[in-house]
């Protein structure tokens, strides 16, 4: 068995292990995901421990897994400690219930999916978007438990919108570096890379609101999730919000929305002014996502909550974030998994099997985006990797240099699984613990996505 192929075994062999442990025995999920991780280092060539050959060190599956959980959780970790606070405080003091009823009377009744979807399309351009999950997870459950939806169909609506424009829209580094790479302008890219995204939107939001019904789960008291059968008198009227409204003292809307929009505005600013070459340091420091949470953090803190008792107050953020301890264990481990797989080799081993194949010429760096995403879980490198792979490409494939660059963010939107941070931090957000319903949320979204965007490509292909 030569090299290549045994890498690609033993990445199919720790996905499939994962599946079976998690799906068929008691092992727990965070468990699952190191010791596939470690069997597929181990099949993949790896050694246990690092050696140094010729004064060059290689890295081995104990170093590659400390080093994929460190660096995972250093980018997400205090961004989803600071989000949960902040999101206890809204949620105690009704501010998160005040934001979902002006966005439902602004919208309108059943168009909660539509909105969210819409929102994190726009927000995700400037914003993160694991860290914008984050900030708008209070706003998702508030607008369940006020309207009856399921939180997985509002939230997951959210999250497509976010997925989309991270993958494909520039300023975002994804799309951003594959302009550059392959040689088209910026502002193409936006313009080619928005229009493309509007019917993936489209027609994932059908899928949202379909799936919402099928995973029916309502935000609780007590910070968990109530799962029900779906049944159409769940889902309340306006003269019911209306009602709702009037029986409730409410915080007013302006400082209950602050602690959002004020970390949103200065993590724009920053990505703004970074963008046009006009970096200013303290724009950078405040509009740092972690600074810029721990600000909206304390405007929560001392605006809605600065009359109650500090015990109280303390106690509050206490337990908003006693449940993240898993999330962060999970995400951390799902970073894990994609190191090996990045340190490995494995990502190139598929990236060459995939440009030996007689495929259509579009979808060759879609193909080598998708492996990348499977294979590593940030749709960023998987843009990266399929833009440097395809750009000695060009030469010999008769592919416009738009089309080329599409076709690599479309194929990073492909494949959200276990090795994705996003798709931990949204289950564990959200309260999705079967690995049934995360496979039809998360994943099934991207896979949906992709599709459509295949045939976008095709279209395209005959076109241009």
């Amino acid at each position: 068995m030569d090299e290549s192929t045994r890498m690609l075994l033993g990445l199919a062999v720790g996905i499939i292990l994962m599946i079976v442990l998690v799906s068929k025995t008691k092992v727990h999920t965070f468990i699952a995901l190191l010791l596939a991780a470690i069997v597929t280092g181990l099949i993949g060539g790896m050694l246990p421990g690092d050696v140094t050959v010729d004064g060059t060190t290689k890295v081995g599956i104990i170093t590659a897994l400390q080093n994929g959980f460190g660096d995972t959780l250093k980018s997400t970790g205090i961004i989803i400690g600071l989000g949960v606070m902040m999101g206890g405080i809204l949620e105690k003091s009704g501010a998160a219930e005040q934001m979902a009823y002006s966005f439902i009377k602004a919208v309108g009744k059943k168009k909660e999916e539509w909105a969210l979807a819409i929102t994190g399309w726009f927000i995700s351009i400037p914003v993160f978007a694991d860290s914008a999950i984050v900030i708008f997870a209070p706003l998702c459950k508030a607008m369940s438990r006020v309207t009856g939806k399921s939180v997985v169909g509002l939230a997951l609506s959210l999250a497509c919108g976010l997925q989309l424009t991270h993958c494909m829209v520039p300023p975002t580094p994804g799309p951003l570096t594959a302009a550059s790479m392959l040689g088209v302008d910026v502002g193409t890219m936006i313009m080619a890379g928005a229009i493309c995204t509007i019917p993936m939107l489209i027609v994932i939001v059908f899928y949202c609101q379909f799936i919402g019904k099928k995973i029916y789960q309502i935000p609780n008291d007590h910070g968990g999730f109530d799962r029900m059968p779906y049944k159409e008198e769940y889902i309340k009227s306006m003269e019911q919000l209306d009602a709702m409204l009037g029986a409730k003292k409410l915080p007013p809307l302006g400082i209950s929305i602050a602690p959002i929009i004020i970390p949103l505005v200065l993590i724009l600013s920053n990505t703004v002014l970074g963008f046009i070459g006009l970096e200013n340091q303290v724009v950078t420091l405040l509009g740092s996502p972690i600074v810029a949470l721990g600000i909206g953090t304390l405007i929560a803190i001392y605006g809605l909550a600065g009359k109650d008792d500090k015990k109280e107050v303390l106690a509050v953020m206490d337990d908003a974030i006693k449940s993240t301890g898993i999330i962060m264990l999970i995400t951390g481990a799902g970073g894990s998994l994609g190191n090996i797989i990045k340190v490995s080799g494995i990502g190139n081993a598929l990236g060459e099997m995939i440009t030996a194949t007689p495929l259509p010429a579009v979808l060759i760096p879609f193909i080598i985006a998708a492996l990348m995403r499977i294979a590593l879980g940030s749709a960023t490198v998987a843009i990266t990797t399929a833009a440097s792979l395809s750009a000695p490409l060009m030469g010999v494939l008769s592919v416009s240099p738009i089309l080329m660059a599409l076709s690599c963010c479309v194929g990073a939107i492909s494949f959200s699984y276990f090795n994705d941070s996003g798709f931990w931090v949204f289950n564990g957000m959200f309260g999705l613990t079967e690995l049934k319903d995360q496979i039809r949320c998360k994943t099934a979204v991207s896979l949906i996505m992709s599709a459509v965007g295949i045939v976008e490509l095709l279209i395209a292909g005959l076109i241009l």
